[in-house]
């Protein structure tokens, strides 16, 4: 009976002990990234990477264009600049509402994060992380310099390549309702053209209700239609 149970113990401390190396390499090898770093193997827009393994990584607190609205190729331009062909050190990571990975990239000490942010590329949104402060500075000091998507070329009060189309689809940020406005209309004076976005100008209602807006609900009601000539 000694015997056999001395048997039976053979089977599961030889198991343990397999279980014993695979850990120590698997460890060892997790450490051996994080000291070197993670490779970059491309960059798809202004805000995600993709790094050795083909797995996905979203910029934490941060939003960049679409690459078909203004500033798109510029923020991933941008992006490109700092982790092209460098190897980064992954922290913070956590899952967005749609389930997509996102955290805080490095290159070296450099936080690509907040250099993005800096340049004018990308917009902050809040976050609870132990750098939101300086994150956010960084996004507001680039909107008051005018840099990036807050530069006339995205952030347009009037319409520079056609001033007399002056019809203002606007994007709800929080609901995504689309809705234009046109001379006339309260919050006309106020509201502003943010490219980045996906808002635009247009020259009649027509293209602007084409595109997916309706018109606001302060605009004149007695004006059947409005265009700009």
């Amino acid at each position: 009976m000694k015997v056999k149970k001395i048997k039976n113990l053979t089977i599961p401390l030889g198991v343990l002990l397999f279980i014993s190396i695979i850990l120590n390499i698997f460890f060892y090898q997790k450490s051996k990234v994080s000291s070197n770093g993670i490779e970059v193997l491309g960059v798809i827009d202004g805000d995600t990477l993709v790094l050795a393994g083909q797995v996905r990584i979203r910029l934490r607190s941060l939003d960049a264009p679409e690459l078909t609205n203004c500033g798109g190729p510029e923020a991933k331009a941008e992006l490109e600049k700092w982790v092209s062909g460098e190897k980064v050190e992954i922290k913070e990571r956590v899952v967005d509402q749609q389930g997509r990975p996102m955290a805080f990239v490095y290159v070296g000490n450099t936080l690509v994060n907040l250099k993005m942010l800096q340049s004018g590329w990308a917009r902050f949104h809040s976050d609870t992380s132990g750098v939101r402060q300086q994150l956010k500075e960084a996004g507001d000091q680039a909107k008051q310099n005018s840099l990036g998507i807050f530069s006339p070329k995205c952030y347009q009060k009037t319409n520079p390549d056609n001033p007399q189309c002056v019809i203002k689809g606007n994007i709800n940020k929080v609901s995504g309702k689309k809705t234009y406005f046109y001379p006339g209309c309260a919050q006309y004076e106020f509201t502003i053209i943010e490219k980045d976005l996906g808002e635009d100008w247009f020259c009649t209602e027509k293209e602007a209700q084409k595109a997916g807006f309706t018109k606001a609900e302060t605009c004149p009601k007695n004006l059947r239609s409005y265009q700009a000539f």
